[in-house]
């Protein structure tokens, strides 16, 4: 069983934490952050540190106690050093660029796709195939690369597509060429 609730989450100097009755506040120096909360978890606050306590001891409860603990650690490291995400663009001839807040990406098809980028998120090609993402909150970070991945996604046979810097493609053989 997971005992992730269980442990305190550091406060870096220079952030400022505000909890009110159902909504945590997270201030520093990259941005603020909001998130909601459910009364069966509560938070105390101190100088260095935040710990995150279940009313009772409930199956559901106490996947809400890690959850919101790790909810809360993660936009105290967001605030502070902000989330990235690069993806690889995989192709002849495929390829990506920025202009302003629209991502223009060449996949393949017979016309340009043109991606909005969301408020909050910065995006930037380098060498035309290889796309970072960054920004303070690290669902939207995530959303945002999993939205464009999902734009023409890695196929197994030759590998090309949009995908995780970190991601690996189970190749297939294709067609074995053997006639009987």
């Amino acid at each position: 069983m997971s005992r992730v609730g269980l442990k305190p989450i550091p406060v870096p100097k220079g952030i400022k934490i505000a909890v009110t009755p159902n909504m945590v506040t997270v201030e520093g120096p990259k941005g603020k952050l909001e998130q909601n909360y459910l009364p069966q978890v509560s938070f105390k606050v101190s100088e260095t540190e935040i710990l995150v306590e279940r009313k009772n001891d409930d199956k559901p409860v106490k996947s809400l106690h890690g959850l919101y603990r790790n909810l809360v650690n993660n936009m105290i490291k967001g605030v502070t050093e902000g989330f990235k995400r690069v993806l690889v663009i995989n192709g002849v001839g495929y390829r990506g660029e920025v202009k302003g807040d629209i991502l223009t990406l060449n996949l393949g098809f017979s016309n340009p796709i043109d991606f909005m980028v969301p408020k909050g998120i910065t995006v930037a090609v380098e060498g035309n195939t290889k796309i970072v993402i960054t920004g303070i909150s690290k669902e939207k970070v995530g959303q945002v690369a999993c939205e464009i991945r999902g734009i023409r996604p890695p196929e197994p046979y030759k590998g090309k597509g949009v995908k995780y810097e970190e991601e690996t493609i189970r190749r297939k053989v294709g067609k074995s060429g053997v006639k009987k």
